[in-house]
């Protein structure tokens, strides 16, 4: 009886040692497929403007923390801006935008952002880890988290 009370002590010790690292890495999980839906959006949208052959933008909404893509289909009127689809949520856990972004991608591939330092500054946030994903005027993106730089 005393060889199961001592195996089920050292059991429950190590699953107290294992379930703060699972929930880290559970949250650390979610952050980054948080930063792969808002590359994805900004590569597919960069891409869907070089191949339509007309301005597309994808617009960061820091209230909803989600993203919306947008076409300019009208010739002439490159600035009117029309919904394609509805508006896509980066995560379904709670994750945080630093700032309202939009990025314009033009058919040639090159990008505007509006504020024009969110080209440098987009920052996701959840449960205290961040990732900061810089988009070059050409739409290559680069992600840090925290220490370290993923491409």
């Amino acid at each position: 009886m005393i060889e199961i009370v001592v195996v089920i002590l050292i059991i429950l010790l190590a699953m107290s040692f294992a379930i703060p690292a699972i929930i880290t890495e559970v949250y650390n999980y979610r952050l980054h497929s948080a930063v792969a839906s808002a590359i994805w959006a900004i590569q597919s949208t960069r891409y869907q403007a070089m191949m339509e052959g007309y301005p597309f933008e994808v617009t960061f909404d820091t209230s909803s923390n989600s993203y919306q893509v947008l076409s300019a289909p009208t010739p002439g009127a490159p600035t009117i801006f029309s919904n394609v689809g509805t508006a896509v949520p980066l995560s379904g856990s709670a994750m945080t935008i630093n700032q309202a972004a939009t990025f314009t991608f033009t058919p040639t591939g090159y990008v505007t952002a509006n504020p024009a330092t969110s080209l440098t500054n987009f920052v996701i946030t959840a449960w205290g880890n961040t990732a900061t994903i810089a988009v070059s005027n050409y739409g290559s993106t680069t992600v840090t988290y925290g220490n370290g730089v993923y491409q």
